[in-house]
């Protein structure tokens, strides 16, 4: 973590969250590095332990009647991994909710095939259906419009890495957009039919910049690079990035 300015965290907690890594926590926010797998928070059709959970149970130190809970400010899919923030009380969530759109969202990607041109932004009104797919409708008073920024990283046997600079926040955006353009992200069971089988997708959400709503610091996260990266297009490491030896 880097930081414009001073804010000081708290010293690591003796008991932190178990399987989910604490990247910072001060008085306002809770910044952790999610696993591939597990849940941001529950919904109707799926309330099994999620991150939102874990840290409730954290900040509440075994106490289940402790009035402390944490705030869901974004949410990352269960098979994405990477930095996940969340706020400690309510007015910090909302500060942060109504600036994110000044927050800079950066993903790493490996999609299938080499794409041309290595640099650019897709664009489209984004709509989910019944079936709770999301799609590209031509249709701008049916979709919200989004847009996806990307950069070639490294090419390797017939896969891409990309940096992805996630300009709107919709959701499955990274995924519908590079299927729209016949590049669909590796392991993404919903949008990369009759592409191979890989057990895990390779998206991982590896940078996160925003201000702080009390201080004004700006603060800056990046995350270790998960090996599954690795093992699909070689050793790598973009300036400023960590790796990691071993899947979280």
């Amino acid at each position: 973590m880097t930081t414009q300015g001073h804010r000081k965290p708290r010293p690591k907690p003796k008991h932190p969250p178990k399987g989910l890594p604490l990247l910072y926590e001060d008085a306002d926010l809770l910044v952790v590095d999610k696993p591939c797998g597990l849940l941001s928070m529950g919904t109707e059709r799926d309330k099994s332990r999620t991150a939102h959970a874990i840290l409730n149970d954290y900040v509440r130190k075994g106490n289940p009647k402790s009035r402390e809970r944490v705030y869901i400010v974004h949410r990352l899919d269960r098979e994405t991994s990477g930095i996940l923030l969340f706020a400690k009380n309510e007015p910090t969530k909302l500060a942060l909710q109504a600036n994110w759109d000044a927050t800079c969202k950066l993903y790493l990607a490996v999609v299938f095939g080499q794409l041309v041109p290595p640099q650019g932004t897709i664009s489209s009104h984004l709509v989910e259906n019944t079936a709770f797919s999301v799609y590209s409708t031509p249709n701008p008073s049916k979709g919200r419009l989004s847009h996806t920024a990307y950069t070639l990283v490294k090419e390797r046997n017939g896969l891409s890495l990309l940096q992805v600079h996630l300009l709107t926040g919709r959701k499955h955006q990274i995924r519908v957009h590079f299927a729209d353009q016949g590049h669909p992200l590796v392991g993404d069971k919903k949008y990369a039919q009759g592409r191979p089988n890989h057990a895990n997708l390779a998206l991982h959400a590896w940078s996160l910049d925003f201000t702080h709503p009390s201080s004004g610091v700006r603060l800056h996260f990046e995350t270790m690079l998960p090996s599954r990266f690795n093992q699909l297009i070689g050793p790598f490491v973009p300036p400023g990035l960590k790796t990691q030896g071993t899947e979280r």
